[in-house]
């Protein structure tokens, strides 16, 4: 019984990764909202959980708690990302490296070629919030809430079915 339930904790946390994912990527693409380059390191951790958690599907011989803890780990992981993103986006702290890529140009043919291409977006830019809250924000609470669930799913099965033995 605790492997069908470490199988169902699996699911919940591959679904709401992948549903995670294509969220983002309408909001980019349909939507026009420009990821910085922490804004797609914040993606990282649900690819990950989708890899992870498929091959504990799907190896007959997977530790499926042992992949919930590593998934755990990967998603507080990730959660620092975005609070590190979002102390950018305060202006807690700054950082010099995201969004800048610009080069002194040693030529004239790199000069040009530096007008016309685009510029990365800065990390500092928020472009979408709610309830003041930006997207960082909410990746980071959801990053905290999968990773919770995912290292604390034996004490879940444990709340769930106290009476079931351990051998199971």
């Amino acid at each position: 019984m605790i492997g069908f339930f470490d199988k169902i904790i699996l699911r919940v946390v591959m679904l709401a990764s992948i549903l995670i994912l294509v969220i983002v990527f309408v909001a980019e693409n349909n939507y026009g909202l420009e990821p910085c380059l922490l804004c797609k390191y914040q993606r990282i951790p649900y690819f990950a959980a989708i890899l992870f958690a498929g091959l504990a599907l799907h190896v007959e011989l997977a530790n499926h708690r042992g992949a919930l803890k590593c998934i755990g780990i990967i998603f507080f992981l990730g959660a620092i990302i975005a609070f590190y993103h979002n102390g950018i986006e305060q202006q807690w702290w700054y950082t010099t490296s995201c969004g800048t890529s610009q080069k002194f140009p040693l030529s004239f043919e790199n000069f040009y070629s530096q007008l016309l291409t685009k510029m990365p977006k800065r990390c500092d830019e928020i472009d979408w919030t709610l309830l003041g809250l930006s997207m960082t924000v909410y990746n980071m609470l959801i990053s905290v809430g999968l990773g919770v669930l995912c290292l604390t799913s034996g004490l879940i099965y444990r709340y769930l079915a106290p009476n079931s033995s351990k051998g199971d």
